[in-house]
């Protein structure tokens, strides 16, 4: 059983601790919150600390998931990695791609493990499109698009969400996501552009629209925090040589001639609540059930999917960079 301290109870923190509920080799025995009541605490069962290190060393802890604030990432990961303890860190790992490889090499450092929370890749439409692709099912793909739009989070908490240096904006935030899943889709594109469209009034970018190059592939991307109260829609199609295929509120959906079209049972065999406004889903508990069963299973140090996740880290940090 492995011990865990969670640093942040928070949305993702609540997600976080929902779903270890549910992994029989894991459970949260700490928090490090300065914001949680000892109501909540006492209501949860965990004890609560103030100092990582402390809790760490209290706890005799395996392992520390993070999920701060961006901007308080990287000094609770290193922490932690300091400890020799293993780490989770919820996306995105940094703002910056010296930051990203100065955890990773401190992890690989100390032979702890680093895990980075795009959950995305834990989704069941994500699988099949990566099974219909590595099969080449439906021909080459020739063309693919990725929407991820939403209002305007007026949720947060403190405006931390909307300061550059804090979070990254829209780019680091929302479409991270996409960028995540073309990566490691496609792998690394031969060029990058983008447009970008805000209210004067606005202190940041509302709407990206972002192009990726490849040798014989063109995908597109975009993004948004509209000034309007627009539902969150997080979509995408992607065309093969002989079908269509879209994941939308419908379903994920095979279009082709002479056939009617098919849709893919994308159904969980396993679904939780989240406990914040997402939708019960099991994206989450194989995320974590996967980083657990890496942990125990002691095949490596370091990070999985370091070369894909420092990638991604870059164009994003160009794209702030430029805009």
């Amino acid at each position: 059983m492995l011990k865990v301290g969670l640093v942040g109870l928070g949305g993702m923190g609540t997600v976080h601790f929902n779903n270890y509920k549910h992994i029989d080799d894991a459970k949260v025995v700490a928090v490090c919150d300065p914001y949680l009541s000892e109501e909540k605490a006492k209501e949860l069962e965990v004890k609560v600390y103030s100092n990582i290190t402390e809790m760490i060393k209290a706890e005799s802890l395996d392992v520390v998931d993070v999920c701060t604030p961006t901007f308080l990432h990287k000094p609770s990961v290193l922490e932690a990695l300091e400890n020799n303890v293993h780490v989770i860190c919820e996306k995105p790992i940094a703002l910056s791609k010296a930051d990203a490889f100065e955890m990773l090499e401190l992890a690989k450092k100390q032979g702890v493990k680093l895990f980075i929370g795009q959950v995305l890749q834990y989704a069941r439409e994500t699988l099949i499109l990566k099974e219909i692709i590595e099969s080449n099912k439906y021909g080459k793909v020739l063309d693919a698009q990725f929407l991820r739009l939403s209002a305007m989070p007026r949720w947060i908490k403190n405006g931390w969400l909307f300061d550059k240096e804090k979070s990254g904006l829209l780019p680091f935030d929302l479409h991270i996501h996409d960028l995540d899943l073309i990566i490691s889709i496609f792998g690394e594109p031969k060029d990058v552009t983008f447009t970008s469209a805000g209210r004067k009034e606005a202190s940041y970018k509302e709407h990206y629209r972002f192009t990726y190059t490849y040798d014989d592939l063109t995908i597109s991307a975009e993004a948004a925090w509209y000034n309007a109260d627009f539902p969150f829609t997080a979509t995408w199609r992607i065309y093969f040589e002989n079908a269509v295929l879209t994941n939308t509120s419908e379903g994920l959906v095979v279009y082709q001639f002479d056939h009617e079209p098919y849709v893919y049972d994308t159904t969980e065999k396993i679904v939780i609540p989240t406990g914040i406004n997402i939708p019960p889903t099991g994206m989450f508990y194989y995320e974590l059930s996967d980083f657990v069963n890496d942990i125990l299973n002691k095949d490596y140090v370091g990070c999985a999917r370091e070369t894909e996740i420092l990638k991604v880290i870059e164009i994003l940090e160009r794209i702030n960079a430029a805009n």
